[in-house]
């Protein structure tokens, strides 16, 4: 099969296709003909060994895929047909022909749903559906502010906000911001501007009830001022760069709280690897998300698709902060 291959540690752009062998069977294991798999920041600081999970050398990059079913492991319980749609999130091997997943982390698609745009489903929408359903538990009629509204995790967190019936503040670049306005955001503010007084105005001067942080960095401290009594700071990424400090006394006195998200520790990327124990709660946030992709409350985006060999560009997209919504490579196509 063709298949990107990093070799030793190395730039994104320094990587290589090849033809290698499939991927072997294993117990538990689906194999999927890959159509679509993911492509992120995330991505390059794995082949550069910068993450602080590091696969085995050599390895295929690539953890978010939507193809089909080809065969599962004959231990898999009530195992999906062969030609059944599908999306899985993997440690990696995601940007290749074919890839073997966890039958745990292997989800259907619904008939009519766009299997590109199913890209977005094992890692972003849930990282989004996790951190304001189970940190912030945030309810219909709240307030949230959204950082990076236009961008993967940042746009599935204003559409799950909306869906759950919360109102939403989506701050973004101005020329994205009809990205958010189109998913329902009750107010969008620039990115380039401060939020402090506009989140204030917004809410009444009560504060909002939760924030999606996928920036740290200089926000950091005002994110916290514009939390309301009780507020729920979720930080999912440092996308700004830096990491702030915590001024404990801050949460003291406005009685709030602060949380971090790290949906890899639901599919067994952190250690102990406790990805069974796990698997219940995240296959019913999962379905939770497909039946609201279903109704039409999700709408998964698709900034562009290059076939396999236009690698380099696609990273392009992502580096260049171009993308709405997400970057997808498609294995099958040269």
């Amino acid at each position: 099969m063709r298949a990107l291959v990093c070799e030793s540690w190395r730039e994104f752009d320094a990587l290589e296709v090849k033809d290698i062998p499939a991927p072997p069977m294993r117990p538990g294991g689906v194999r999927i003909r890959v159509e679509a798999s993911g492509v992120s920041f995330a991505t390059q600081l794995v082949v550069a060994g910068k993450y602080q999970r590091k696969p085995p050398l050599p390895f295929v990059p690539g953890t978010e895929i939507a193809g089909t079913v080809l065969e599962s492991a004959p231990d898999v319980a009530d195992p999906l047909p062969p030609g059944t749609r599908v999306f899985a999130v993997l440690d990696w091997g995601g940007l290749a022909e074919e890839a073997v997943a966890d039958s745990i982390h292997v989800m259907p698609i619904p008939p009519g749903l766009p299997p590109d745009a199913a890209v977005a489903m094992p890692i972003s929408y849930p990282t989004a559906g996790a951190a304001l359903l189970w940190r912030a538990r945030l309810e219909p009629g709240q307030w949230v502010l959204v950082h990076g509204a236009a961008a993967g995790v940042g746009l599935a967190g204003v559409e799950i906000a909306k869906a759950l019936g919360a109102r939403v503040i989506a701050r973004c670049g101005a020329a994205k911001r009809h990205v958010p306005q189109a998913r329902g955001a009750d107010r969008v503010l620039d990115s380039a501007l401060p939020f402090r007084e506009a989140v204030r105005e917004a809410t009444g001067g009560a504060g909002v009830a939760a924030v999606l942080d996928t920036l740290g960095g200089p926000v950091f401290d005002d994110n916290l001022r514009c939390l309301g009594d009780g507020g729920m700071l979720v930080t999912i990424g440092f996308a700004a760069g830096g990491i702030p400090t915590l001024p404990i006394n801050l949460l003291l006195l406005k009685n709030i709280a602060v949380a971090g998200l790290n949906w890899g520790t639901y599919v067994g990327w952190s250690p102990g690897d406790n990805r069974h124990a796990h698997a219940p709660r995240a296959r019913a946030l999962w379905q939770q998300l497909i039946d609201w992709w279903a109704a039409g409350a999700l709408r998964p985006e698709v900034h562009a698709s290059f076939p396999l060999g236009q690698f380099r560009a696609a990273m392009a997209e992502v580096r260049g902060r171009n993308a709405v919504g997400r970057v997808v490579l498609r294995p099958g196509e040269a």
